[in-house]
């Protein structure tokens, strides 16, 4: 053969390979360039809320950096609570099946929630707008936390509870978590600063966990679609980032382990887990029909948007997912593991 057919031949191979390619992007996907990553290790918070407590044990907690419980509320008295749940587990044994399992797991305790009864946005404004009364309810939530030994506060006070005295109270409650070495965080909205909100206030979070989901839910069921896409994460880290001001290190970029399902005038809420129950290629999709998602591929496509710009992955929530192969959680690990990013120790 002459050497012009030889490169004749290579040029052909050449051109049918990336035509191929170019018809096909899967058969490229495998060849990941190097990314500039942000930091060498990251958080993974995961929230579990009380009426999930059902399915804790089905939890990889080696896999999380943080655990968020969710939500103790004051009442009247100022005393916080956790309702119970219609299950056989409590507290006790998840914080110690938790840490038997991952000896450097941060667990918090969340309070407030997205969810209030108007009768607990009362009782949240009456102590928190009031010095005094706020002076008890920071007493009692500091007994709360070293009752159950939790590691620290995460302030989930969202629209309607966040009152005139938010700033005020989160800098009291700082203020009370140090002397005791316990640490505080937040969950904010993905493109919100509520205007109550001081730049002290903000500045006295260890961390804030971004909530980049939720963009149209059941309170806008003539607006379908997807309610946490991968540009919105983009909107919301460049939000906090670049418009607020603060800093990377200090920001967790939150995803949700559920989708909602428009039908007509209502919206249902379905969790990953049930998703795929109902057939497996769901978990490599967003969208099934009206029912819009986070599929494991946007979920690895979302970590490694955090990796680059972030400290952290945070999680609503853990009893969401599908404990599986097709788990997000463990995709959300993986693929940090993948980039090189190694999972925060309470030593890091």
């Amino acid at each position: 053969m002459t050497l012009r057919k030889i490169l004749f031949g290579l040029l052909i191979g050449s051109l049918f390979f990336w035509t191929s390619c170019s018809r096909d992007e899967d058969c490229c996907t495998n060849i990941e360039a190097p990314i500039n990553l942000f930091a060498t290790s990251a958080r993974i918070v995961g929230y579990l809320p009380y009426y999930k407590f059902s399915v804790a044990e089905k939890i990889d907690y080696s896999k999380i950096s943080h655990l968020n419980i969710a939500f103790a509320n004051p009442s009247a008295d100022g005393k916080f609570y956790l309702p119970e749940s219609s299950n056989q587990y409590i507290l006790r044994d998840i914080i110690n099946n938790a840490r038997a399992l991952n000896n450097t797991l941060q667990i918090y305790i969340s309070i407030a929630g997205g969810g209030l009864s108007e009768e607990q946005l009362a009782i949240w404004k009456s102590f928190i707008d009031h010095s005094d009364n706020r002076a008890i309810l920071i007493r009692e939530l500091v007994s709360y936390v070293e009752e159950n030994e939790f590691d620290g506060v995460d302030v989930d006070l969202e629209w309607g509870a966040v009152t005139a005295g938010y700033s005020d109270f989160v800098l009291d409650l700082k203020q009370a978590l140090n002397t005791i070495n316990k640490g505080m965080t937040a969950a904010l909205p993905g493109t919100t600063k509520y205007s109550q909100i001081s730049s002290s206030a903000l500045n006295a979070f260890d961390f804030i966990n971004i909530m980049a989901y939720d963009f149209t839910g059941p309170w806008n069921p003539a607006a379908p679609g997807q309610h946490s896409s991968l540009d919105q994460a983009k909107l919301s880290v460049n939000y906090w980032k670049n418009t607020i001001g603060v800093p990377g290190e200090k920001l967790n970029l939150g995803v949700p382990f559920y989708g909602y399902s428009f039908q007509g005038d209502r919206v249902v809420s379905k969790s990953f887990g049930a998703i795929v129950a109902e057939n497996s290629s769901y978990s490599e999709v967003d969208q099934v029909g009206n029912l819009y998602y986070n599929g494991r591929p946007t979920m690895a496509k979302k970590v490694k948007l955090a990796a680059q710009t972030l400290s952290g992955i945070m999680i609503w929530e853990l009893g969401q997912d599908s404990f599986s192969k097709y788990s997000l959680l463990q995709t959300i690990y993986q693929s940090y593991t993948d980039f090189g990013v190694q999972i925060q120790s309470t030593q890091n």
